[in-house]
Formats: C-alpha cells, sequence, structure tokens
C-alpha cells in the first residue's frame, strides 16, 4: 500500500475549484449571516454563546477520540479562565485543564505565529501525566524512530488475532519529521490566497497526515483548524464547534480522511467533506442563534418592566434555556433553591411587574405563565 505522503510530489496538493466554489459560497455566505447576527447580541450572550461552543470543542474533540470529560468540568474551567462566574464551582481534572489550555491558546491567541514549541506544548498539554490512559507515551516531543512504523488500526488487540487488524493508515517515519512539520509551519504561516476555509481543511488533512506525536495528534489537528478559522473571522469569539459536527459524522470523517491518505495528491474529496461539515455546523449554530436572540428579546422586554433578584433572575434564565413557559411555585422553590414562603413573594412581584400572569389552579398549586414576546430571528 502506498500512502499521500509517500508521493514523488507530496505534499503539493491539488484540489478542483469547480467542484468546491458553489459549496464553499453557500457555506461562507451562512457563516456571514451566523456571524452577523452574533453581533447583534449584547455582550453577556454573545460570551454565553462562546462559552458554550468553547466548550463543546474540548468535549466533543476528546469523545471523538474516546475520551470522556465532566461538560460541568470544562464549562467551569472555561469561565474561570475567561474570567466569568461559573455555573457551579467544579473540579476538574489535569487533563481537562490541559485540553482547555490546548483550545484557548488556538482560539485566543490566533494572531501569534504557530511554531514548533507551540505544537509540542499543545500535545504535553493533553497528556499531563505521561499517560495515554494505562501507556507511558512521550510527551513534548516527536515521534522517535523507535516507533516506527507508527499506524492507524482497528480490529482485535489480543496478540493471536493481531493478525486480523485493519491497518487504515501508516504514518511518515521519524527520520521525516523535523522537515515535514517544518513545511507544514512555513505554509501555515504564509499568505497563498487560498480561501481561509478551504485552508483550514487542508491544514487539519495535511498535520494529521504527518501524524508527528505518539498520541494526540487528532486533537491537535483540530485545534489548528480551530486557529486557522479564527485567524479568517480575525475574532476568538467561537460561535460554532467542528468538533461537535465531527463526532456526529465520526464513521464519515474516519471513512474520508482515510480515502484520502490512501489517493492522490487530488484531496478535493476531503476538501468537499470538511467544506460540507463546516457547514453543517453553521447551520447547528444558526438554530442555537436563533434561541439566544429570543432569550435576548425575553430579557430585552423584561428588563424594560422589571428588576428581577438574583433568585428570579436565575428562574427566568432555566426556563428561557429549557424552553417552558410555565412554572408552578414548587419549581420556582426548587431552581432558586428557596423556601415556598420565599418563592411565592418573588412570584407575586413578577406577577404585579408583568413578568408572569397566574394560569390554571389555584393556592400553591398555581401555574404561573411567562409573558409572550415577539419572536425575533436571524436578519
Amino acid at each position: 500500500m502506498r500512502y499521500i505522503h509517500q508521493l514523488p510530489d507530496w505534499p503539493h496538493f491539488q484540489w478542483s475549484h469547480e467542484r468546491l466554489t458553489p459549496p464553499l459560497a453557500a457555506a461562507r455566505h451562512r457563516q456571514g449571516l451566523l456571524l452577523g447576527g452574533m453581533r447583534t447580541l449584547g455582550f453577556h450572550f454573545r460570551t454565553q454563546a462562546n462559552l458554550e461552543n468553547l466548550a463543546a470543542e474540548v468535549i466533543m474533540s476528546s469523545a471523538i477520540e474516546g475520551t470522556v470529560f465532566d461538560p460541568a468540568a470544562v464549562r467551569s474551567s472555561i469561565a474561570r479562565r475567561m474570567g466569568l462566574p461559573p455555573e457551579k464551582e467544579t473540579l476538574s481534572s489535569r487533563e481537562v485543564e490541559g485540553a482547555v489550555d490546548m483550545l484557548l491558546d488556538a482560539t485566543q491567541n490566533y494572531g501569534q505565529p504557530l511554531t514548533e514549541d507551540r505544537l509540542l506544548g499543545w500535545q504535553a498539554a493533553l497528556f499531563p501525566a505521561g499517560r495515554s490512559g494505562i501507556h507511558r507515551i512521550a510527551v513534548g516531543q516527536w515521534r522517535t524512530p523507535g516507533m516506527d512504523p507508527m499506524t492507524v488500526v482497528s480490529g482485535p488487540t489480543s496478540r493471536d488475532q493481531i493478525r486480523r487488524k485493519h491497518i487504515h493508515f501508516e504514518a511518515p517515519t521519524a527520520d521525516r519529521l523535523q522537515r515535514e512539520v517544518a513545511a507544514f509551519l512555513q505554509w501555515f504561516e504564509a499568505t497563498d490566497g487560498t480561501d481561509p476555509v478551504v485552508r483550514a481543511g487542508i491544514a487539519h488533512f495535511w498535520f494529521v497526515t504527518i501524524h508527528p506525536f505518539e498520541d494526540g495528534n487528532g486533537r491537535v489537528s483540530r485545534a489548528i483548524a480551530d486557529l486557522a478559522l479564527a485567524r479568517a473571522e480575525g475574532s476568538a469569539l467561537r460561535f460554532y464547534s467542528m468538533s461537535s459536527q465531527i463526532e456526529q459524522e465520526k464513521q464519515g470523517y474516519y471513512r474520508v480522511l482515510e480515502t484520502a491518505q490512501k489517493g492522490s495528491l487530488d484531496i478535493t474529496g476531503w476538501l468537499e467533506w470538511f467544506i460540507g461539515c463546516f457547514d453543517r455546523a453553521v447551520i447547528g449554530a444558526s438554530g442555537s442563534l436563533e434561541r439566544i436572540m429570543q432569550k435576548a428579546a425575553r430579557w430585552e422586554q423584561f428588563n424594560k418592566i422589571f428588576e428581577p433578584n438574583e433568585r428570579q433572575r436565575k428562574v427566568l434564565n432555566a426556563l428561557l434555556d429549557a424552553g417552558e413557559e410555565e412554572i408552578s411555585t414548587s419549581k420556582f422553590a426548587r431552581l432558586a433553591g428557596t423556601s415556598l414562603d420565599t418563592a411565592l413573594r418573588d412570584i407575586k412581584l413578577m406577577v404585579e411587574g408583568g413578568v408572569l400572569k397566574p394560569g390554571a389552579g389555584g393556592g400553591r398549586s398555581t401555574k404561573y405563565l411567562l409573558a409572550p414576546a415577539a419572536p425575533r430571528t436571524l436578519p
């Protein structure tokens, strides 16, 4: 089997502009609508959307590789670093902190050059104990000749079944890595007029094909793509998550990646998939934006007629986030973490302020309905 990195003209990639232009134009148009819509939101809502998408990127990029993180710990870690109050204080592992370190460096410091030292630091951050699972691995350094051949395999793991393993890919030998990484970084920091989304797709494919680390190559490759997209948008704010979409399409992701790595230097197929995945990530985020804008419209109305205390604000946010329109006294008390008497007093003030109105029932079994607000949609 001959792999793409063994071809004479590697890494001079080619692609069909004719095939990529229509899907790319559609994806970029939707990206523009999403970013434009986000700019209409207030600081609070933009910040919350950014936090949620950064957290999703950390969680899902790790999930693609089979590593499961506690979502609350990831959100708490990111909020703390951004100077935001976390929803609740949650202890996080060194692995969570390292994954957050890598993504925040990639997205918040997108203007800084991508260097060997930076890449080595990212990979070391992913494995703070120097282990991948129960196995000790090399961290903060490139692969060594003793690790050759470096293969991506699937199938049985017991020794008597080893021959049944399927080899999906074999990486360049370790003696090539210095010049391979140097060539990649030189290209990454150059300007050649290629569309930024296409460049992100090339960067992802190129680096994961070099496969310079013993472990962590996929997560670092996706961080590189995030850095490239942040540069393309000129913003550290992330309003969609590529890794969330890749996790949903994981089988297709690995299939098209393997096909391209065993193919020619024409990587049109990979780039078509990457642009499509990017587009679907943006479409999914646009749905979230609609919900955020509707929540913002509700708060705009509430703030004009009522000044909620912290308990009332917490309950209103919970209802809006859940898409629920009614609440009982007991549910208010549970969400606010307060007594029934205090909940009833808070509800009475909200009724008087026009934020809630009584519904069915009587006494403490009364259901209270949120005051309706005019819907807002994407521009």
